[in-house]
């Protein structure tokens, strides 16, 4: 059996799962931010505040996973990605814990603050700007080692068109994953006037997001032309992943079965999320780390695989139970409880 890439693959599994689950809990907050200025917040208010009051505490789960799979899989990460990525993890970190206090203090009955309601919208775009930092560097051409020291080329990352692209790509999909949940959510709720606001959100950001994949996808052959013909190889995966963008983004136009176009977002993103990935082996870091550098022991390696599928076979369930209690139970999407 090959280890390292059952084990890569579980990882990125994890990482799926975040991607989707953090991606409606950051375009939430940017919307509920967004419409306190625009003097809209009342019609989506109660959407927002019923989604994520319950599930908020769960959401960093994934990436908690994630990372330490990836060290205890492939502990030289720690070394090269620890190093690179000091300065930019940290300002995530402090981000995601601005965004913490903002839950802490606001959901459990602190008084209503402008600032704090600044803080949670902009994170909720500053997050997934920062954390993206991971994927753009894994192209190579961004961290150079010399003498065994690591060392993360600013200029060359802040310079490039790849790198900006990445970004934008990760924001604008942040927000209309959540558009389109929370208009399904919404029209759960039969909300109709939080309905057709969030309706017309999804359809606003969804041809930047599917605008953006495309230039990023051209991008990257000036960046990385290995991983860019490995993509081409694999095209297919891309073209599902665009008629589930065509199909999602028809029935949201024409109001209909809010709940399968989500469905098809998630199979969008999943399969432009696998197909990154799988073009992207061996490499964990161009040209220096691959799967198979420093993978750990077999025995480890054995443990650890049926540790985190447990992990997942448990988290899965949980999430079920938490939303058939709370987000899909009537009785609460409605707001009667």
């Amino acid at each position: 059996m090959n280890y390292e890439v059952v084990g890569i693959t579980v990882l990125w599994t994890f990482l799926y799962g975040y991607l989707i689950v953090a991606s409606v809990d950051f375009g939430a907050g940017f919307f509920s931010y967004y419409t306190k200025r625009t003097k809209k917040n009342h019609l989506i208010h109660n959407i927002i505040q019923r989604y994520l009051s319950p599930v908020w505490e769960v959401t960093n789960v994934f990436l908690v996973f994630f990372f330490i799979g990836i060290v205890g899989f492939f502990p030289d990460t720690a070394y090269y990605y620890g190093t690179a990525l000091l300065v930019p993890g940290s300002v995530a970190i402090i981000l995601l814990a601005i965004r913490g206090s903002y839950y802490a203090f606001a959901t459990y009955g602190a008084k209503e603050s402008g600032l704090y309601n600044f803080l949670y919208g902009a994170t909720g775009l500053l997050i997934p700007a920062s954390l993206t930092t991971v994927l753009t560097i894994s192209e190579g051409g961004y961290v150079v080692v010399e003498d065994g020291n690591v060392r993360l080329q600013y200029g060359e990352l802040f310079g490039s068109l790849y790198s900006w692209g990445v970004v934008i790509l990760a924001i604008v999909s942040v927000l209309f994953i959540s558009a389109s949940f929370l208009t399904y959510y919404a029209s759960r709720a039969k909300d109709s006037n939080a309905l057709e606001l969030l309706r017309k959100y999804a359809l606003i950001w969804s041809f930047p997001s599917i605008g953006m994949g495309v230039i990023v996808f051209f991008l990257l052959s000036k960046r990385n032309l290995g991983h860019f013909q490995n993509m081409m190889d694999i095209w297919w995966v891309f073209a599902i992943s665009f008629v589930a963008f065509i199909i999602a983004t028809y029935l949201i136009w024409n109001r209909r079965n809010y709940g399968t176009a989500f469905v098809m977002v998630m199979i969008q993103y999943f399969a432009a999320f696998f197909g990154y990935g799988a073009s992207h082996l061996p490499y964990l870091l161009y040209p220096y780390l691959t799967i198979y550098d420093g993978f750990t022991n077999e025995s480890m390696a054995i443990a650890l695989i049926i540790a985190f599928i447990a992990g997942l076979l448990l988290l899965i369930p949980s999430l079920y139970l938490l939303m058939r209690l709370f987000l899909f139970d009537a009785d609460y999407v409605e707001g009667k409880k």
